[in-house]
C-alpha cells in the first residue's frame, strides 16, 4: 500500500515511510518538551512525533535544539500544534514559521469560542501566511464536540468556503464518535481535506454533558484496540494517510511514568490496530 498523503509530505519523509507513517502526538507526552518528545519517539521506535507550541516558552532556541534533535534522530516531525482560536491571540503565524523552520507539514487548530465567519476569515489570514512565508505547510481545523466547530460536517463546510490548498481538515476517531459522526461521514470528504488522522479508543459510553466530553478527551482516552470505537473502519474509509496518535489519559500516565515507556506502549498497540486494517 503506497502512502498517499499530499506531494509535499510524501518527498519530505520519502523512505520514513510505511504503508502508513504512525506519529506520537504531542498530548501523549506533555510531560516533556518538544526537544525531549523528539527523544522519547526516537527512543520507543516512532518514526514520527507531533509538537507541541507553548507560546510562552517557544523560543528561537526552541527550534534550533528541536531542529537538531530532528536532525540527530531521523524522526520527522508530522505537526505542531496548537493554533485555538476565541480565547485572545492565537499566535498562529507563529506556529507557522516554527513549521517552516523545522520543515514541518501541518499546524493544528481548532476554535474555541470563534464563529463560523471568524474561523473562516482568520483561516484565510493563515493561509495568505503559509503561502507567504510557510509554503507546503497546511493549517488543519480539528472539529471537537466541546468547541464552536464541533462536527465533521462544520469543519468540512468551512474548509470548503475557504478553499484554499493551504487548509484541510483533522479527524480525530474520538472527536469524531463523540460528535455522532461515523466511517462512513468520511467517505463523502474530499481527500484531499483529509491529509492524516489522529487515533484514539474509548468506551461504549458517551460522557452525558461537556464537561464530562471535556474529560474524556484530557484524561479518559484508551489506547487503540482497548475500547470500541470503529478505529479499523475509519483507516479503511481514509487510506494511505499519516496516523498520529493522541492518547491523553490518567490512568496511562500513572500505568507509565515514563514518557518513553509510556510511548512504546502506544506503538505496541497502535501497530496491532493497524495490522488487523
Amino acid at each position: 500500500m503506497a502512502f498517499r498523503g499530499d506531494g509535499v509530505v510524501a518527498r519530505r519523509y520519502g523512505a520514513a515511510m510505511g504503508d502508513r507513517l504512525v506519529s506520537l502526538a504531542a498530548g501523549t507526552v506533555l510531560d516533556v518538551g518538544p526537544a525531549d518528545a523528539v527523544g522519547v519517539a526516537a527512543a520507543a521506535g516512532w518514526p514520527a512525533v507531533g509538537l507541541w507550541f507553548d507560546p510562552a516558552t517557544w523560543t528561537d532556541a526552541t527550534t534550533r535544539e528541536v531542529h537538531g534533535r530532528l536532525d540527530a534522530t531521523g524522526v520527522v516531525a508530522l505537526d505542531i500544534e496548537p493554533i485555538i482560536l476565541g480565547r485572545g491571540s492565537d499566535g498562529g503565524e507563529r506556529l507557522l514559521d516554527a513549521a517552516a523552520a523545522l520543515g514541518v507539514p501541518f499546524v493544528l487548530m481548532a476554535s474555541g469560542g470563534a464563529d463560523d465567519d471568524r474561523v473562516i476569515a482568520r483561516l484565510a489570514e493563515l493561509a495568505d501566511h503559509a503561502e507567504a512565508n510557510a509554503p507546503g505547510v497546511r493549517i488543519v481545523l480539528e472539529f471537537l464536540p466541546i468547541f464552536s466547530v464541533s462536527s465533521l460536517g462544520q469543519a468540512v463546510a468551512i474548509a470548503e468556503r475557504v478553499g484554499r490548498p493551504e487548509v484541510a481538515v483533522l479527524v480525530d476517531t474520538l472527536h469524531l464518535a463523540r460528535s455522532g459522526g461515523s466511517p462512513a461521514d468520511l467517505a463523502t470528504v474530499d481527500a484531499r481535506l483529509l491529509p492524516y488522522l489522529q487515533l484514539a479508543d474509548a468506551t461504549a459510553s458517551t460522557p452525558a454533558d461537556l464537561a464530562g466530553l471535556r474529560d474524556e478527551a484530557l484524561h479518559g482516552r484508551l489506547l487503540p484496540g482497548e475500547g470500541v470505537l470503529p478505529l479499523n473502519d475509519v483507516l479503511r474509509a481514509v487510506p494511505d494517510v499519516a496516523v498520529s496518535v493522541e492518547l491523553r489519559s490518567s490512568a496511562l500516565m500513572s500505568a507509565f511514568p515514563d514518557p518513553t515507556e509510556r510511548a512504546s506502549a502506544v506503538l505496541a498497540a497502535t501497530r496491532s490496530v493497524l495490522a488487523g486494517e
